[in-house]
């Protein structure tokens, strides 16, 4: 993975996209008590930067040909994002998505066209099920964070980001990424590298899932614990993955974790002060900027708002919350 293929990837999909704002709020500010500015990624198509991804792996998909269709697996923001893209490029989709996932998510999912296959979480392999219907229906698989162009077209996010800090004069600071398996995450800080290195991209995970933040601190990937629970349900993954972790650990600042309870408040907090609506998994890097203040130093923080797929009765708690 280099920022050529970044680049690549952003000249491809670029007439695809939203270019969505970075956001500021005085009363935000004055909360974190800093300068605060919010991409807001849950503007972008499907609610989430995860179209970003999709698009870019499945417009390479398809200029390649010779595949029956595509297949995915995902909580629901990648089953959305992936869905969208093969629609668009006119081939069938396939997407196993947990049973217990968000019902907007999977009510989304079908929207697009995409076949759900509905898998138990806890007690079957949602890889084992993707690679058997890949192999038996002529598939081709997208992985939701391992996939060089997933990683690089969720790169192009940190390409806008990096010319809309400057034109905000933020040249130094911290950017915060809703972390799961690191695609995201390891794209921007991949396309940082080269176009803003005055800043640090932070990973930040919800407290039960916080095997990025064990990993960079242990320099190996490390997994997490079974039986852990969160309502951040778009970030729960078992481990950072494969080709994400080296980047994560050569260019990333150490991880950040955040309560459920924290991420509804920021969720409230983009609410009422951004008008724009966020799930729990989209708000933790908010959640830091607004809790976490003695790990960021004094210099401005830019938070990712990556999705905003929020269940209703998760909006409603967020609702009720607003002070």
């Amino acid at each position: 993975m280099t920022p050529d293929v970044i680049a690549a990837a952003e000249a491809r999909i670029r007439p695809f996209l939203r270019r969505t704002p970075l956001l500021e709020s005085p009363q935000l500010n004055a909360l974190a008590g800093r300068r605060v500015l919010v991409k807001a990624e849950c503007l972008q198509h499907t609610g989430s930067f995860k179209y970003r991804g999709a698009k870019s792996a499945v417009t390479a998909i398809a200029a390649e040909g010779g595949c029956s269709g595509i297949i995915a697996y995902s909580s629901g923001n990648h089953a959305q994002g992936v869905a969208r893209a093969a629609q668009e490029a006119g081939l069938p989709a396939v997407i196993v998505m947990p049973s217990d996932a968000p019902r907007a998510k999977v009510e989304g999912t079908r929207a697009y066209g995409a076949e759900v296959v509905l898998y138990d979480r806890w007690k079957e392999s949602r890889e084992e099920i993707g690679a058997h219907l890949a192999a038996t229906r002529d598939l081709r698989l997208v992985r939701p964070y391992d996939e060089p162009e997933v990683i690089a077209g969720q790169g192009t996010c940190g390409l806008e980001l990096a010319e809309q800090a400057r034109a905000a004069g933020v040249t130094t600071g911290q950017v915060l990424v809703c972390c799961g398996g690191g695609g995201l995450t390891s794209g921007i800080a991949l396309a940082l590298e080269q176009q803003a290195p005055g800043l640090c991209v932070r990973p930040v995970e919800p407290e039960a899932f916080d095997d990025v933040t064990r990993s960079l601190a242990a320099g190996k990937i490390l997994g997490n614990a079974p039986g852990g629970t969160s309502i951040c349900d778009a970030i729960v993954t078992p481990q950072p993955g494969d080709l994400t972790f080296p980047i994560l650990h050569r260019l990333c600042g150490p991880g950040l974790t955040v309560s459920d309870a924290e991420a509804l408040t920021a969720m409230a907090v983009a609410l009422r002060h951004l008008k724009i609506v966020v799930e729990p998994g989209g708000a933790v890097a908010l959640a830091a900027a607004l809790h976490r203040s003695d790990a960021l130093g004094s210099d401005p923080v830019i938070a990712v708002a990556t999705g905003g797929n929020a269940d209703p009765d998760i909006l409603a708690h967020a609702v009720a919350a607003i002070p």
